[in-house]
This record gives structure tokens, sequence and C-alpha cells, in this order.
């Protein structure tokens, strides 16, 4: 083997594969993750075309320019940069690309100019010839070319080279190996060693880990949507302490958050003029309960957070642009922090079920929290009307909906009115302002909810039995309420919020003297029959079991059954006709004798058609089977890859003009007990519903047989007014007995001799303390 070369690389060719292979591989997940997509372009002309003109939405557009005014400057530059880095790559490839042909096709022969063979003495002439033309100090010179000649006089000058050229292609022999540093020489260099020694230790001694350290800074601190983790231990506390909590109570706990304090969060700014705005505020609001001696509800901070979450809810004009900066940036954080708590009570819920805690957090506690985040988004009262949440509606104008005439309590009931009706009842707007509610109105979400439960490890997925994992598949279909207008036979189902915190289903139903009431509908559960009981072609006929002893009746049996179904006139023919005595006994014996040779004949005809109608059964019933069992796997495979791809927040954008960030449409939904007012499945978190959304909720069938009524509760966080509910009715049966005796399972007998001893007790290992207490 041949020597081994180590060089820098003088030239900077092999630095430019490093560079190349380095930049691909930021470059292309960067533009994958960072480019805009044609959907989101796509989204923000939709946006563009629905947005709203009222002064509350021109005051958020300010806004929120006001906090990122080079939001489109910095799409800019991405846009840019990554263009940028796209043509530096196809530079570096077109380099690396001459580079490789430059060293693929080194032929000094070529490059001189001489045929192969050739003397010495007509190489150095036809260098001479060439380096007059190509060297660097005359005019039509090429520093780049007459290195090139150099290097190819040199290689053909030089015997051994000029031999191992062209023995096997190469100057430097066939066992040469030569390792280029992808590094230029100058970074080696002694002059140059105290720069490079600095920017190391800049890199890999301060930057990595400080970027390391703020890293696991924070993820110790926050959760993924930067809630602290002392502030869900403070909600856990409260929450046990308070298992049936109001809806004011949730609010001091909102406003008691760590997230509102200057020691654990940096953003908060404490004022000194807070000392004289804040009790000027305060004073403002009546029960706002800032004599609670409850620590931390009686800080200073969790007073100033509440006082400003009770004047956002309350539409109050805030004078101090402190106050109002405040109250913006506690608002903003509201929802994140109320996802958090209905995670807490949810996992306390179903905590105290599985370990059969008596003092049970109540599920109106869940349903405030939830209740309170539209709200926060809205910027009203929960007792306010629902249309007020339309753009240029007022108090004031509540009386043009709710009079003599007409009684309209809902947007949806407004959304099904006449273009010419609805245009009557707002008849304040003028024709811009209209545009703009019916804009904000066609836009808010119209969710068809479809439910339905089933055993899907079960072979009988639509009987219950006590125990068993039922699943309930739910289908939301959103669609903008824009498909109402006009529309007065569709009927909108909601759930109406109560003072006892809870909700009824309920139908519009229209008057005959125009008026539209609420009516009370419950819907029926279509029950789908099993793969096994579906109408099979051709039907299935009726089997018999043989024997050895009657066989021959059997098969008169079947022969008379085939013969009433095909050949019922002529039997009826044959007994009107009167025969005599003697021609009786004739036709008997011979039909005796007739049956007796045919019945083993006859046996085997039925035998076939049974066996071959059961074959075509159950090749039906398998093929069914096989459908519904690629259906479910398909879903399997689309939920497999929904997860993998990751959780989407992006849905629809809410008109809240009071809300100062851009709040996106997400839906809770979740089972529960109307009747003993229990949670049944931990609330889902729809984040991502654009158009269709499919939720699967499982929870554990009741223990005792009956009848059962659930719901199925959806609920919005940002909008008031478009709650749904649906009853799920569940005839749960006695599940069916375990066997006890198996010869697997028989003991010997000195275990049944123990057992004698013992007392003959009759309680195995799994038998549960209440099962003990039934027997005793």
């Amino acid at each position: 083997m041949g020597g081994q070369k180590f060089q820098y690389d003088e030239n900077g060719g092999t630095f430019l594969y490093f560079l190349l292979s380095f930049l691909a591989l930021i470059l292309i997940p960067g533009t994958y993750y960072w480019w805009p997509r044609k959907c989101d372009q796509k989204v923000k002309v939709v946006k563009e075309e629905l947005q709203c003109n009222c002064e509350g939405c021109k005051k958020k557009k300010l806004i929120l320019y006001i906090n990122d005014p080079w939001k489109n400057v910095k799409v800019l530059m991405k846009k840019l940069l990554i263009l940028g880095g796209w043509l530096l790559l196809f530079f570096l490839a077109y380099r690396v690309s001459l580079l490789d042909y430059e060293y693929a096709n080194f032929d000094p022969y070529d490059i001189l100019g001489v045929p192969l063979g050739a003397s010495e003495a007509s190489i150095k002439k036809a260098y001479r010839k060439q380096s007059l033309i190509l060297h660097p100090d005359k005019e039509t010179g090429d520093e780049k070319a007459f290195m090139k000649l150099t290097k190819a006089y040199q290689a053909l000058t030089d015997e051994e080279s000029r031999r191992n050229f062209e023995k096997y292609g190469n100057p430097d022999g066939p066992g040469a190996m030569s390792f280029g540093i992808a590094l230029p020489s100058y970074i080696v260099e002694k002059e140059n060693s105290v720069w490079v020694l600095g920017l190391y230790a800049l890199v890999f001694m301060v930057a990595l880990p400080t970027a390391v350290g703020m890293w696991w800074y924070k993820s110790i601190r926050y959760t993924g949507d930067k809630v602290l983790l002392e502030t869900i231990n403070f909600y856990y506390a409260f929450f046990q302490i308070t298992p049936h909590m109001a809806l004011k109570r949730v609010l001091m706990i909102l406003g008691a958050s760590l997230e509102f304090d200057r020691r654990f969060n940096s953003e908060i700014i404490e004022r000194p003029s807070d000392e004289i705005e804040v009790p000027q505020l305060i004073r403002q609001i009546p029960n706002l309960g800032e004599k609670n001696r409850e620590r931390p509800l009686y800080h200073k901070y969790s007073i100033k957070a509440r006082a400003l979450i009770y004047a956002h809810l309350s539409n109050m004009q805030l004078t101090s642009e402190t106050l109002e900066a405040d109250r913006m940036y506690i608002v903003k954080k509201c929802p994140y922090l109320l996802q958090e708590m209905v995670t807490c009570i949810s996992q306390l819920i179903l905590l105290a079920y599985a370990q059969r805690v008596p003092r049970l957090i109540h599920i109106e506690t869940l349903e405030n929290v939830m209740k309170l985040c539209p709200m926060i988004v809205q910027g009203m009262w929960d007792f306010k009307n629902p249309l007020l949440q339309l753009p240029y509606v007022t108090d004031d104008h509540l009386k043009h909906f709710i009079c003599k005439k007409r009684y309209i309590k809902s947007l949806q009931q407004f959304a099904q009115m006449k273009n010419e009706e609805r245009r009557s009842v707002v008849k304040f707007m003028n024709d811009e302002q209209y545009s703009d509610m019916l804009k904000v109105l066609g836009n808010m979400p119209y969710v068809d909810l479809h439910v339905q439960p089933e055993v899907i490890d079960d072979e009988a997925t639509t009987e219950y039995t006590a125990g068993a994992i039922i699943t309930v598949t739910c289908t939301l279909m959103r669609k903008p309420m824009s498909v109402l207008f006009g529309d007065d036979t569709i009927k909108v189902q909601f759930l109406e919020p109560s003072k006892e915190g809870e909700g009824e289903i309920e139908e519009e139903e229209e008057k005959p003297n125009g008026t539209i009431t609420p009516v009370v509908n419950k819907e029926k559960q279509q029950t789908h029959r099993p793969v096994w009981m579906k109408n099979k072609k051709g039907g299935k006929k009726k089997k018999f079991t043989k024997n050895k002893h009657d066989k021959k009746s059997s098969g008169q049996k079947k022969i008379t059954n085939t013969v009433e179904q095909t050949e019922a006139p002529a039997d009826v023919a044959k007994v009107e006709k009167k025969d005599t005595p003697e021609e009786s006994k004739d036709v008997s014996s011979e039909s005796e004798e007739e049956s007796d040779l045919s019945d083993v004949e006859n046996d085997e005809v039925v035998d076939k058609k049974e066996k071959n109608e059961d074959s075509n059964n159950k090749s039906e019933e398998s093929s069914d089977d096989d459908d519904d069992d690629w259906e479910k796997y398909q879903t399997g495979l689309n939920k497999r890859d929904k997860v993998l791809e990751g959780r989407s927040k992006q849905s629809h954008s809410v008109h809240c003009p009071r809300f100062p960030e851009d709040k996106q449409e997400f839906w809770w939904i979740y089972i529960s007990d109307r009747k003993s007012r229990t949670l049944l499945t931990s609330p889902y978190h729809i984040t991502e519903l654009v158009d269709q959304e499919q939720v699967q909720l499982k929870f554990t069938a009741p223990r005792w047989p009956g009848v059962y009524t659930f719901s199925v509760c959806l609920r919005c966080d940002s909008y008031l007014g478009f709650d749904q509910m649906q009853d799920i009715k569940l005839d749960v049966k006695e599940a069916p007995e375990v066997p006890t005796e198996h010869p697997q399972w028989e003991m010997s007998g000195e275990e049944d001799e123990g057992d004698e001893e013992m007392g003959g007790s009759d309680v195995s290992e799994f038998t549960t303390d209440e099962d003990v207490e039934d027997d005793l």
C-alpha cells in the first residue's frame, strides 16, 4: 500500500463540500417549516373579506399593529433569507460540479496537446508554446489554466509520474491515498490561533450552555402553553378545598394566578400610580370581594387582576392608559389559564372516582370554568343577551329584537329569519353597518353534532353489558352560520345556560303568530344492526337436526315442506280426487316403497343445499366483517397519522373586539350524567375544527343493569350561546357469568382439605369488599 497524504484545503475545494452539506441540512427542513403555505394565504384572503369595520375591530387592529409593527417586515425578511439560502446552495453545487469535472478529466497529454508516448523534447516545446500565451504576466494570461499546464508538464517530465499515469491513469500511482481536511489552511496558522480559540470558546463554552440552560429553566417552570407549574399546584389546592365553586369564586382564583405576580413573572409592571388608580377602580365595582382574607386572594396583585377582569366583563372604559395596558395583558393570558383549570378539575374528578373519595369536585365547578372562557373572550357577563356579540348592537337596541311582534333571543333564530325581516329588525343600522353585521353573523359557527355509542371490542357493538367499555364516537360538522340565512326549516339545537348551571336540549318552534319558542327535544339514537343480523340474499331456511332413529321421518318432513312451497295446487287437486279403497291401498303401498327408496337421495340433496346456503351465508358474513374491519383499520391509520403530525391550533378567527389578540375558535366535548351531576369522561379540547372533526370518548358502563341516560356536552370557548347537549340512552344488561369451573383450575386434594379447615370459604382473591359484604 502506498503512502498517505494529509493536506489542508489550500484552494477551498473540499471546504465547498462541507458548506454544501451543512447548508442543505439546515435549508431543506427550514423551508418546510418557515415558508408560508398556500392555505395560510387563502385563510388570510378569507379573513380580509370577512373582516368587520366596527369601531372595536378597528381599535383592535391598531393595537395588534402597535404590539408587532414589524410583523410584515419579518415575514418578508424570512422569505428573502430562505431564497438567498437556496441561491447560495445552487451556486455551491455549481462550483462543486466544476471541481469534480476538473479532477475527473485531468489528462496531461490532452492539456499539453501532445500525443500519447511523445518525447520529452516535444513536451517541453508544447509547454513553452502554451506558457507564452497562458502566463499570468501576459495580456492573454490565465492563472488557473497556467497552473493546470504546469501540473501536466511536471507529471510528464518526471519519469515515475509519467510511468504511473500511462500504467494506472494516475500520476501518484495506484496505492496513493489523499485525505483532504475541509478547512482552509489559514485556520491552523500560528498568527490566527488566538482568534480561532476565542471563537470556539464563545460558541461551545458560552453560547451553547446558555441556550441549553435557558431551555431547561423554562421547561421545568412552564407547561406547553407557558403556564407556571406553581400556578397549576395552586389550582389543585383550591379546587380540593372548594369542591363546589361558584362562578364568582372561579373568577377570584383566576385573578390570583401567579402569572400576574411580579415575583414569578418579570413581564408584570408595578407602577407607583397603581396605589391611586386601582383603589379608584375598586370603588366602581360592587361585590369585588377585596376583603377576603384567604391567601393569596387578598394580595395586591390578585385584587388588581380581579378588578381588571371585572372591568373587562362589565365593558368599563378605563381612563388610565397604564390600566388599559395591564387589562389587555391579563385578558390575553386568561384562556390558557382556564384551559389548565379544566385539565386540573377533570383530573381531580377522575382520580376521586378511581380512589372512591367521598368528597368529589362537582361538575358545576368544571362548567363554570368553561363558561368563564367565552365571557372573557367576548368581554360580557353570561346573563347578557348573546345578540350583544354582534357589532353595532347595544343594550338599547335589544328592544327591537324582543317585542310584541317578535321574540328573538338567540343568534340562530336571528340567522334563520328572512333578509327583509332581519333588515327590518335592525333598521337602526345603515347599509354598511348591516353588511358588517351579516359578515360577522355568517362567519359564526353552526356545528352539527352526531353521536354514536358502541362497544368496539365486542361482536355485538350495540349491546351494552355491565362493566363494558363504551366508545362514543362524536362527529362534528362545522359550517358557517350563513347556511341558516332565510332557512326556517332547520331545527337548531342549543344548550341554554341556567342559573343552576344545568342545560336543556332545546329546539326552536315557530308558532302561527310568528313568534319562536324553545321546546325541549331529545334525539332518538339510531340503532344499527350487527353484521350477523343483516338480511342475506335469498333468506335463510330453517335447519332441522337429524337423528339416526328418525332419519326417515326427518326426510319426509323435509320433502313435505318443499312440496308445500312449490306444488301446493297439485296437492289440492289430489286431495279432491276420490279413490276406491283398493286403489288407495295400492297407491299407499307404492308410495311407501318409493319413499323408502328416495329417502337417502332426498337427504343427500337437502344436505347439499344446506351446506351451500351455509357457505354462502358465511362468505357474506365474512365479507361484511372484513369490510368493517377494513374501515376500522383505515380510521385507525388516519388517527395515527394525525397524532404523528401533531395537533394544530388553527381553526377560525373569532369576532372579539375587546380581546387583545387573534383568538381561534376552540371547543370542549365531554360526557356527563345530568342526574347525579357527575363527569364520565375527561373533557377533550378540540383545537382544529375547520370543517369536520371526529372524537372518540370512552367510559365504563354502570355495574348494575338498567336504562341509563347520559349527555354528550359540547361547549364553545369563544362564543356565548353556542353550547350543545345530546342525550344517549343505554340499556345496560347483565354481564355474562364467567365460568368458574375448568379442568385446569381444579384444586388438588390437599388444597381442598385446606379449604375445609379454613371453614370452606367461597371468597376468591378477585372478590371485592362490596361483594363480601353482600355475601355476609
